[in-house]
């Protein structure tokens, strides 16, 4: 189908506009047989470039066509290469600019969905959206508008989504980009009157970094997907050989399988041991916070009230 598809959106982007009946076909011809393709992908890519106007249907579909081709085009699911990557960073920059009504939201979405991303994705959405806080305007897919001249609340949103992604950095925690990242934006918008929200976002979001946890291998690369996947899918795999797969790369399961049928293991993970010890500051934390508080000169209110907070949980 994809021949039907290419053709009417470059149609529609000759004309600079895409009619309801125009985003019905597009929306019939690409979910017709499941999988959107790289040229369904990239004639999405110069249609968004070429409207005058992008109605909310047409993000939504935008986001949504082009997060499945990223992340499902390809086995594994829910997982995206570095080819993957670099060509979605490049249709991204192919015009100098992201547009946030569309591009911007398929960036977040697809950490968002992810299992996993490599790291050069991971940089680079980091960077387009301390770049979009600071310099973006225009309106938010996920309402509100971007701001240069403050944090609003819609960029709050952003921002949040982002550094808690599942396929971000640190799936569901915060890290030491992240954190980072927030300092930056506290240091450019000092004295700007920013959203409300941004003060508990830089707080909770430096202090998660400073005192929560994540595995060690949360995050399974694409590499290493693909290749446990090919195991299971491989018919002629004993159950020996497996278990024995198994019990080398995840002992903690096999320490499940121990106390289901009697036998306690040794090397079983103690998740609320895991999460008191992230609750403790280290040497290495605390000289990064020094560190990052000294970047300026002056203890700001906002270094302040992080630092009462860090204190009041110890």
């Amino acid at each position: 189908m994809t021949t039907q598809f290419t053709a009417i959106a470059r149609a529609a982007a000759a004309e600079g506009q895409i009619t309801a009946d125009g985003l019905l076909a597009l929306r019939r011809e690409g979910w017709g047989d499941g999988i959107i393709t790289r040229a369904e992908a990239e004639a999405l890519f110069a249609l968004n470039a070429a409207l005058a106007t992008r109605s909310s249907e047409w993000c939504d579909f935008f986001v949504e066509a082009i997060g499945e081709h990223v992340l499902n085009g390809t086995p594994p699911r829910l997982q995206c290469s570095r080819e993957e990557a670099e060509w979605l960073i490049a249709q991204i920059d192919a015009d100098g600019r992201v547009e946030s009504m569309a591009e911007l939201e398929v960036l977040v979405r697809i950490l968002e969905r992810a299992e996993n991303t490599p790291d050069r994705l991971k940089s680079y959405v980091l960077d387009v959206i301390e770049r979009e806080v600071l310099t973006g305007t225009g309106p938010a897919r996920c309402g509100g508008q971007l701001s240069a001249t403050h944090i609003s609340a819609a960029e709050c949103r952003i921002i949040r989504r982002v550094i808690f992604a599942s396929g971000g950095h640190g799936p569901a925690a915060v890290t030491r980009f992240d954190a980072e990242m927030l300092f930056r934006l506290k240091d450019a918008t000092l004295g700007d009157e920013n959203a409300a929200e941004w003060d508990d976002l830089f707080i909770d979001g430096v202090a998660n970094y400073l005192k929560g946890f994540t595995l060690k291998n949360a995050q399974l690369s694409h590499e290493r997907r693909r290749e446990l996947e090919g195991f299971i899918a491989d018919n002629h795999a004993s159950v020996g050989r497996f278990m024995g797969r198994v019990a080398r790369e995840a002992p903690q399961v096999m320490n499940h399988f121990g106390k289901v049928f009697g036998k306690k293991g040794a090397s079983g993970l103690n998740y609320a041991a895991l999460a008191a010890e992230g609750e403790k500051i280290t040497n290495h934390e605390s000289q990064w916070l020094e560190t990052m508080i000294a970047a300026d000169g002056e203890v700001d209110e906002l270094e302040s009230r992080l630092i009462a907070r860090l204190a009041a949980d110890d």
